[in-house]
């Protein structure tokens, strides 16, 4: 299908504003031309841009596709069908809000991955971790400190977001074991987390020689480790022994954004799970020990992204959103809003996202670029909240050259 959009704002994912009066040609899936002036190749559909902004479609690069509710716990026993069919419904309404990819990192498999490849499912693009690995009482152990099996817990196909391995023994293997079904990265849980029962926020997970196992695993599979942390140490940690994209980081310090700049690390904050959870703590049952970290986390979002800008670090754009939370998923752009400039959280969610998933074809409006594109009403470098809300702004949404979404 061939598609001329004429008199647009056009943001490319690169830049630092929209630039007026543009002209986009997409044809055969790609972007086959961007002019500043007007287009005479002939188009099966003419779209006029007035008063609109063309960008590329939207990228989170931290999200759990099948996490059906915000109790982690109670997940494990959901029934797996029930949970896929959720699944189902969480990406498409991720696709009106304009995000044409995302990163599972913990709980989403590869079935859901082939199924919207397929056209069986509509939503974004996705890319998974599958099961995320974590030790023993740390952040994927929810039994607590009273139930002892591990059986249920290890069942590949029951809908949780992890598994629990000890030793590098184990760590090889699982890491094999879930690149092997599909995994297109390996995902670890490397510090203590907020849902979790067992481990405060401060904990370290896993040795290094842990760390260094899968890592070794997932490079010689021609991948790379995401890890959940939160503090310095634990960020630190991660890094040095080989971990690729840092989740989170919200107490994170100079020092330690330095090295992430030098090791050409990714960092992709989070921010409004916390919010979330914090807003939403008694509807979902939240201990008190878990809101005392959770509120640990939360103060220090903003001044983490601070620091990870003073230091040069890439950032990626995050949610980390549980059950119905996933409806904020876009007010990730409004917490940053607050502290960074537009373009730069635009660019999180477009170009940089796509350079953490190493698909240079995505992320930006160039010729040859692939056509993931969304049409924003307004300026979203002017006014973020554009992007906001359930995509009631976004009237048009083209994933590989064709309209997934026509609101016009």
């Amino acid at each position: 299908m061939r598609i001329r959009i004429e008199n647009c704002g056009l943001f490319d994912g690169l830049g630092h504003a929209v630039q007026p009066g543009m002209h986009v040609l997409v044809a055969d899936g790609a972007v086959a031309e961007v002019s500043e002036t007007a287009i005479a190749a002939g188009a099966d559909r003419v779209i006029d841009g007035t008063g609109m902004t063309l960008m590329p479609g939207l990228i989170d690069a931290h999200v759990h596709i099948a996490a059906a509710t915000p109790n982690l716990a109670a997940l494990e026993a959901m029934h797996p069908t029930y949970v896929a069919h959720w699944t189902a419904r969480n990406l498409s309404k991720m696709l009106d809000r304009g995000f044409t990819s995302v990163r599972d990192v913990g709980g989403g498999d590869a079935g859901t991955k082939f199924a919207q490849a397929e056209g069986l499912i509509r939503g974004p693009r996705v890319w998974t971790s599958g099961k995320a690995l974590g030790q023993t009482g740390g952040h994927t152990d929810f039994r607590g400190r009273s139930r002892a099996e591990l059986s249920d817990i290890q069942r590949r196909h029951l809908p949780s977001l992890g598994r629990i391995v000890d030793g590098v023994p184990e760590c090889l293997r699982a890491a094999r074991d879930e690149l092997r079904l599909g995994a297109d990265f390996v995902k670890i849980m490397a510090n203590g987390g907020v849902a979790t029962p067992t481990d405060p926020i401060d904990w370290i997970q896993f040795t290094p020689e842990e760390i260094r196992a899968i890592v070794t695993v997932a490079e010689a599979a021609c991948t790379y480790v995401a890890a959940h942390t939160y503090t310095a140490k634990a960020i630190e940690h991660a890094c040095v022994n080989g971990v690729r994209t840092l989740e989170h980081c919200n107490l994170i310090d100079d020092r330690v954004a330095g090295i992430l700049k030098e090791r050409g690390a990714f960092a992709v904050p989070t921010l409004v799970i916390y919010d979330c959870l914090d807003r939403h703590a008694d509807a979902i049952g939240l201990g008190q020990d878990n809101r005392a970290k959770n509120r640990i986390v939360r103060e220090a979002g903003l001044r983490s992204l601070e620091i990870l800008q003073r230091a040069g670090v890439p950032m990626g754009y995050g949610t980390d959103l549980l059950g119905w939370m996933h409806d904020d998923q876009s007010e990730e752009f409004r917490l940053r809003g607050q502290v960074l400039p537009a373009a730069d959280v635009l660019r999180s969610a477009t170009s940089v996202n796509a350079a953490l998933l190493r698909r240079p074809d995505l992320g930006h409006v160039a010729p040859g670029a692939t056509a993931d594109l969304i049409l924003v009403a307004g300026d979203p470098v002017a006014d973020i909240a554009c992007l906001t809300g359930q995509g009631e702004r976004i009237p048009l949404v083209i994933q590989g050259g064709q309209v997934v979404k026509d609101a016009l």
